[in-house]
């Protein structure tokens, strides 16, 4: 199998880098574990074909077949049972994964309308990365005269790090699109 450009960056020049800047022990250095896709589909509880059309989209993005993911409890304000199905996610890990991140960086977030960059308050305290696309047409897997509807879905990207800086300084090194914090 071969190996992704991203991870090769990751192996030859991030993992070398980090251990000669932060003197540390190269197990200790942080890496990628996951990346999530979640795409939620609240019209799914009225009409089983919009779930199915969202999951066969979210499988084309990923690379990767969809799971339906269920509701844990019934919200009667949003007219759901528990049980029924709501959403679909995707769970990226090893190569795929870094396929994936290459692709989020290089082609879907410059085709973004008005993209400046994406905002450092996606870190959740503990290393970990999460971001929303609003509209799936940002990616060239999907047919735009073929869609139903605008749907976006989530991106979280799961980190071994133990701090968020160490988190971004990875994610930066991958070349991350941040946007410059305002000063």
């Amino acid at each position: 199998m071969s190996v992704s450009r991203l991870h090769e960056k990751y192996r030859k020049e991030i993992l070398p880098n980090f251990v000669k800047m932060k003197s540390c022990n190269p197990m200790r250095v942080p890496r990628l574990k996951k990346i999530t896709l979640n795409m939620g589909v609240g019209e799914a509880a009225l009409d089983k074909k919009v779930l199915d059309f969202a999951a066969e989209q979210l499988s084309k993005i990923a690379g990767q077949k969809a799971q339906i993911t269920f509701a844990r409890k019934s919200i009667a304000g949003f007219k759901i049972r528990e049980g029924w199905p709501i959403g679909c996610k995707v769970t990226l890990r090893r190569e795929k994964m870094y396929e994936f991140l290459d692709r989020l960086i290089s082609i879907y977030l410059p085709r973004v309308r008005d993209f400046r960059g994406v905002s450092r308050r996606g870190f959740d305290g503990r290393g970990n990365f999460a971001m929303g696309v609003k509209e799936q047409t940002i990616c060239p897997e999907i047919d735009f005269e073929k869609i139903d509807a605008l749907r976006g879905f989530d991106i979280c990207i799961t980190m071994d790090a133990e701090s968020d800086q160490d988190a971004y300084e990875l994610l930066a090194a991958f070349k991350f699109p941040f946007r410059e914090a305002k000063v």
